[in-house]
């Protein structure tokens, strides 16, 4: 069974336990501002998966690797707003998103609960990054970042506390935090079992 088969058979089914919930917030109400991602497949022989990189002069997780997305706004859900926000950053058509489905809800260190949604696009499309919130993006092979052994547990100190978080290195790009987790969990729906 390929990966995409065994991600669609998966998001159909309840979340399994040992999901990473995220971090917890301190000092925040509880009131997470809501957001989306599109964890977009290209649906090739040897599937990738689209990243982008973001610009270092952004207000949140400047320079970080990350999926297409962002703030939900007023009058969407989740899948409308990873596709909007995925066209903004890279000029994806939505139109050739094939949805597979939700996956678990992230919560971030700066208080999002992202919604990443799961879709497999055409091989080679034109993809242009929006130069105001993209540096870059590539395309990783999806089953390198799904793979137990190339996702690293790291411990860092941040704003005081000892935090762990996940790391995985592909071509000299570091795929961390939140990327990261929600890579790990879609590892660990699909039943590989993660560190």
């Amino acid at each position: 069974m390929s990966l995409i088969e065994r991600l669609t058979l998966a998001l159909a089914d309840d979340p399994p336990s040992g999901l990473l919930p995220g971090d917890l917030v301190e000092g925040h109400d509880g009131d997470h501002r809501q957001a989306a991602v599109l964890v977009a497949i290209t649906d090739r022989r040897e599937p990738g998966l689209i990243l982008t990189q973001r610009r270092e002069h952004l207000r949140t997780h400047a320079g970080q690797v990350a999926f297409p997305g962002g703030r939900i706004d007023e009058g969407e859900d989740a899948v409308s707003a990873a596709l909007r926000e995925a066209r903004e950053e890279l000029g994806l058509n939505p139109a050739l998103v094939r949805l597979l489905g939700e996956a678990d809800p992230y919560c971030t260190v700066t208080g999002y609960w992202v919604t990443p949604v799961v879709g497999v696009v055409p091989p080679d499309m034109e993809l242009v990054a929006n130069p105001d919130e993209v540096s870059d993006w590539f395309e990783a092979p999806l089953a390198f970042v799904l793979d137990p052994a190339n996702q690293r547990l790291m411990t860092a100190e941040y704003r005081g506390r000892l935090r762990h978080y996940y790391q995985i290195d592909w071509q000299g790009r570091h795929i961390w935090g939140a990327t990261a987790a929600m890579l790990v969990n879609l590892t660990r729906r699909i039943g590989v079992k993660t560190p």
